[in-house]
């Protein structure tokens, strides 16, 4: 039987963490391997398709091309370390008081599966949602948890756990999460260069 329970989301980049973890990881990357170097054409074509498609996939999967499942294993747990520094000073904070009023806390990144549940594991989400990568080939979606597709993520999670969410709360800094702002009854701003809350 369904149950009805009351859901706090939160994004990441921007929201709980300053600069962008996927542009920051491929930074790690390019100063700690050569391979990348030999993607930076394929990367700019890229780039001028993030421009005119922003909700496009293909060019994120160009983006990422020189992605090895060897480079996953042995970049992230650097990276992870790195990149923990760029939290926000209120973020566990935050996170942990909606825990304790008794909500389910989510995290619903359009980051990658291989370092987001690693990058937050800290904080003690009950749930991390993100987008999922082929394991053979890390630069290829399997699924884009982006946009509209934040909301299907959640979605799935509720009815695989048998729960009706109430979105009391989300959080973020985009535009792009706008479907999932728009069902919570508080929709919280953040200002991702300073990490404070944007007045209304």
């Amino acid at each position: 039987m369904l149950r009805k329970e009351d859901v706090v989301v939160f994004d990441f980049d921007g929201t709980l963490s300053a600069h962008d973890s996927n542009m920051e990881f491929a930074k790690y990357c390019f100063r700690n391997s050569g391979r990348p170097w030999l993607f930076a054409p394929l990367i700019g074509i890229a780039a001028v398709g993030r421009i005119l498609n922003p909700a496009g996939i293909w060019w994120r999967q160009m983006m990422r091309r020189f992605l090895t499942p060897d480079m996953i294993q042995h970049f992230v747990p650097g990276f992870v370390c790195q990149h923990r520094r760029e939290r926000f000073g209120w973020a566990a904070d935050q996170v942990a008081k909606e825990r304790a009023a008794g909500r389910i806390v989510l995290l619903i990144s359009a980051s990658p599966d291989y370092f987001i549940p690693q990058l937050v594991r800290d904080m003690k989400f009950d749930a991390v949602l993100c987008s999922r990568m082929d394991e053979k080939k890390p630069w290829q979606y399997e699924f884009l948890c982006w946009g509209k597709n934040k909301v299907v993520a959640m979605d799935k999670w509720a009815a695989k756990n048998k729960i009706i969410p109430h979105v009391v709360r989300a959080y973020s800094d985009s535009a792009s999460d706008m479907p999932l702002m728009e069902i919570a009854d508080e929709a919280v701003w953040i200002d991702r260069k300073t990490g404070l809350r944007k007045s209304a």
